[in-house]
């Protein structure tokens, strides 16, 4: 098992240096200049004032001298400052953010995992019945409706005309007078919504991908040996059915978790919720170079260090993986 993980963290490292690489070259192709906001709107701006502002910045070195500065200062933990009016060191502005996006993240890598499995499960078991065409529906929905559609319609229902649920932010007004339980009752009203339209998807369909992996292990061989030596059929399919059925499942897992991160983009925009997605796309909008790259990475450390776990489960659920 220790080799297995020192060949993964070994793999990381330049996984790592090659997204840093292709992302700062995809922001800098991207048409317009950090200095365009300060500039442009300037009309006594000289051409002599743009070029100081560029040599400012660093954006007067050509692409890969940027790139190993940036690189530099990355090992030495310094993200740089925003190139925004407040001019803050990036990582303090990522410091702020970034609890809440992984609260959201793994609230809702939870709910994925917790639910989808058991409806798999039992869709498997239950082949044709009633309760696997209810499954499907409930999957299908899933799949067709567009996450941010969702969003809107979930807040115009439950916040609007129910007024069950707050539709913005993550703390209400009165939130520093709450008692310690009634904050994070609040908290978690404000979240609700968010964590749940964020699992909706992924939800419906790993929970597909549990259902064909747990038809295709109940069929075979040793399932019908481990029934016919007389196990409780509980022992056969929690025990030796699902726990191979779960190995592309969790691979599947691993995968989505990229798609989860992009997605805070999405629902922190529409919630207002002040999370590292809300963050990134006000970087993106100010052409803020220094925050994208800053949200980029600990983006990227994220999504590394989901598919680590993965990996690691995937190892404990299947022996050969990390003895092969």
């Amino acid at each position: 098992m220790l080799r297995y993980l020192v060949r993964r963290l070994a793999i990381l490292l330049p996984t790592f240096i090659g997204i840093t690489l292709v992302c700062f070259a995809v922001i800098h192709l991207a048409p317009g200049s950090p200095t365009d906001l300060q500039t442009q709107m300037n009309p006594d701006i000289t051409p002599q004032a743009i070029e100081q502002l560029n040599a400012h910045y660093g954006l007067d070195k050509p692409l890969h001298v940027q790139y190993l500065r940036w690189m530099g200062n990355l090992f030495r933990l310094d993200f740089g400052n925003s190139i925004s009016s407040d001019a803050r060191p990036v990582w303090d502005k990522i410091r702020e953010r970034l609890p809440i996006t992984i609260y959201i993240n793994i609230s809702s890598m939870a709910i994925i995992f917790l639910t989808a499995i058991p409806l798999g499960v039992v869709s498997a078991l239950r082949r044709g019945g009633v309760l696997d065409r209810s499954i499907t529906v409930f999957v299908f929905i899933g799949f067709s409706i567009p996450g941010f559609w969702l969003a809107l319609i979930c807040m115009d229902l439950f916040g609007v005309r129910l007024g069950w649920l707050p539709i913005s932010g993550i703390h209400s007004a009165e939130y520093a007078s709450l008692p310690l339980l009634g904050k994070v009752m609040d908290t978690t009203r404000h979240l609700f919504l968010p964590v749940f339209i964020s699992a909706f998807g992924s939800l419906a369909g790993m929970s597909r991908y549990m259902r064909s992996s747990m038809l295709e292990i109940i069929r075979q061989d040793y399932i019908l040996t481990a029934r016919a030596k007389g196990l409780p059929e509980r022992t056969v399919i929690y025990k030796h059915a699902m726990r191979n059925a779960l190995l592309p499942v969790i691979t599947i897992l691993g995968l989505s978790i990229p798609g989860l991160i992009g997605g805070s983009v999405i629902f922190e925009s529409i919630f207002a919720i002040p999370g590292l997605g809300k963050l990134f796309y006000e970087a993106i909008m100010m052409r803020d170079y220094n925050m994208i790259m800053g949200s980029l990475t600990i983006g990227a450390v994220l999504t590394l260090m989901g598919n680590l776990i993965a990996d690691i489960c995937y190892s404990i659920a299947d022996p050969r993986i990390r003895v092969a």
